[in-house]
């Protein structure tokens, strides 16, 4: 059996899942002063909601909460029903620590003592 629903009960479903997309993805991209919701993250890219996202393009930031997880250069890929793809022509994870340009001896110190 099909069921058939109004225009106006489509478009309410439809905003209710967004609404539900949203509130459980903690990433977000930052692209200057704005941020917006990352639905889906992958190797190669992430996708957002199409209908409140502006085009983006350049250098953003993506977050996890609080936690800067890398800066990327993007590229809009193709939209994909309600979201919008995103390619990653670079991306650099953010590191915890400096990174070194010697090789760290295994074997040696771990502290000096005085």
């Amino acid at each position: 059996m099909e069921a058939y629903f109004s225009k106006d009960i489509m478009a309410e479903m439809s905003a209710a899942q967004r609404v539900r997309d949203t509130r459980k993805s903690r990433l977000r991209v930052h692209a200057g002063e704005e941020t917006f919701t990352v639905v889906k993250l992958w190797d190669g890219g992430f996708a957002v909601d199409a209908e409140t996202t502006p085009h983006l393009r350049g250098l953003v930031d993506i977050y996890d909460s609080a936690t800067h997880l890398a800066q990327c250069l993007i590229m809009r890929s193709d939209r994909n029903g309600r979201f919008m793809r995103y390619e990653f022509k670079r991306k650099t994870d953010i590191l915890d620590e400096v990174p070194v340009d010697y090789e760290k001896d295994e074997t040696g110190p771990i502290a000096l003592l005085r």
